[in-house]
């Protein structure tokens, strides 16, 4: 018995660490953290009220995935990206992601597809109730079990890493104008084109949206960030 314990402490930390780089990368994406800001590990602690330590090693994670960079005794920068940066990511995001949609729609079954509408209608509901964290994560769980169904566990780990590092900024006053709820209602229309089996209308409306995403990215940048709130975990 006397060995079990340290056993479910260890659990207990690297749990509290993955849902402390959960909430992190939900708010860089957000904007919440915004690009060339340097964040302490005890202040965000303190906003998440928890120990600095799996703030510490969530950074860590982060820092690894290249969204923010060590600054030698003050905490971390996150890390700005430029309209090359954007542009390139989203380059290599329609070389992968618009053929395989193409391919995904002659291999998959109807009823593969039909059961990510779910995940689809929940992208559009959290764009009408202004929730921006349920709106992003719906967003990238929908994308990457879509990319699944292609059967490349490879594939689905670039891009989800693409997706980690192109992230949106400046998504609340986009939520403001009303411009979220239009790119939602574009996974329902491109799970229904799949349905109907056109490969070539779906890879032309996946085309759209990746084009769509990336207006969100400049529009995001074009203004400087308000200050935002404490910041607060959320338990998965």
């Amino acid at each position: 018995m006397s060995d079990l314990k340290p056993r479910t402490l260890i659990s207990v930390q690297e749990r509290l660490r993955d849902q402390v780089a959960h909430a992190l990368r939900a708010a860089l994406i957000s904007g919440e953290l915004r690009p060339g800001v340097v964040y302490s590990a005890p202040a965000l602690a303190a906003d998440f009220g928890v120990s600095a330590t799996p703030v510490r090693e969530a950074m860590l994670d982060l820092a690894r995935e290249g969204l923010v960079e060590a600054v030698r005794n003050k905490g971390f920068r996150v890390t700005e990206l430029n309209e090359r940066d954007l542009d390139e990511y989203t380059e290599i995001r329609a070389l992968i992601e618009i053929p395989t949609i193409g391919r995904v729609t002659g291999t998959a079954t109807a009823e593969q597809l039909e059961a990510l509408r779910p995940q689809a209608e929940a992208i559009v509901a959290a764009a009408r109730k202004h929730d921006l964290i349920g709106y992003l994560e719906a967003d990238r769980q929908f994308h990457l079990d879509l990319l699944g169904l292609a059967g490349n566990a490879h594939l689905v780990e670039v891009v989800g890493d693409l997706r980690k590092r192109s992230r949106l900024y400046g998504l609340n006053r986009l939520d403001e104008r009303g411009e979220l709820v239009t790119s939602a209602e574009e996974h329902l229309e491109l799970l229904d084109l799949m349905i109907s089996g056109d490969a070539a209308a779906a890879e032309a409306c996946m085309t759209r949206h990746l084009g769509h995403v990336r207006s969100l990215w400049a529009e995001g940048q074009a203004e400087p960030e308000e200050p935002r709130p404490a910041l607060k975990l959320r338990v998965r």
